[in-house]
């Protein structure tokens, strides 16, 4: 509010105005990096392979993590590191608004705009934004719930009321899921009201799944003979 007392003083000049909002634009863009510098620390630490540090913690069972499947190492680690990207992208762009709003309102408080008839405007302007972006939004907040709570993930089996099939993407939108049969399936987040993780818990295959078991004749044996011809139906041959 200082800043605000400042500008309203009649000695001001459009140079003090200037280099006040320059200061007011290098602050910001001082915090947006800072941010972001610390938000990228996190996703990195998130993504580091934790298995060089579970060898050198626990030495001892160090042949016992050895012996643990690559494949479902290399899906794990997929799986973290595409999580860690997700929730990365997003606080670096919440934290991109946040830091562009609050940087725009302070600079045109320095050139002494008043700043009450935009906010409404932009409030209502949201409002107008939010009902005709109504699916969207909830593909995105639905995204976000789904990667904070590790729902389902890269490599995992899930059901839904539309397709079974493996988890090939996560994102904040959409969800692509390769189907039984191959078909590419791509969900929207928002739509997906019930959904089962066959990769969680422990899901055992229905008893109607097992494949049946058939008897074929080998090739190459001999064709089995044919039955005698029953006596109804013989030919009958008749004399006069």
């Amino acid at each position: 509010m200082q800043a605000t007392n400042l500008l309203a003083e009649p000695n001001d000049s459009i140079l003090d105005h200037l280099a006040l909002a320059g200061i007011t634009v290098a602050v910001g863009l001082l915090v947006w990096l800072v941010l972001h510098y610390l938000i990228r620390i996190v996703v990195k630490r998130a993504m580091a392979d934790r298995a060089p540090l579970e060898l050198r913690t626990l030495r001892w069972a160090a042949p016992v993590l050895r012996t643990i499947d690559p494949v479902a190492r290399a899906l794990d680690n997929e799986r973290r590191v595409q999580r860690a990207r997700t929730i990365g992208s997003l606080l670096n762009s919440t934290v991109t608004i946040m830091v562009a709003v609050v940087t725009g309102l302070y600079v045109l408080m320095a050139f002494q705009i008043d700043i009450a008839p935009l906010l409404a405007s932009v409030g209502v302007l949201g409002i107008a934004i939010g009902f005709g972006c109504q699916q969207l939004i909830r593909d995105f907040l639905a995204g976000v719930f789904i990667a904070i709570e590790d729902q389902y993930g890269i490599g995992d089996v899930i059901q839904t009321s539309e397709v079974i099939g493996t988890v090939e993407y996560v994102g904040l939108r959409i969800t692509r899921v390769v189907g039984e049969d191959g078909t590419l399936w791509y969900l929207r987040n928002g739509e997906i009201l019930r959904l089962g993780n066959r990769s969680k818990g422990n899901y055992q295959p229905p008893a109607d799944d097992t494949p049946a078991v058939t008897t074929s004749t080998p090739a190459g044996a001999p064709a089995p003979a044919p039955g005698p011809v029953p006596a109804s139906d013989a030919p009958h041959e008749t004399t006069e």
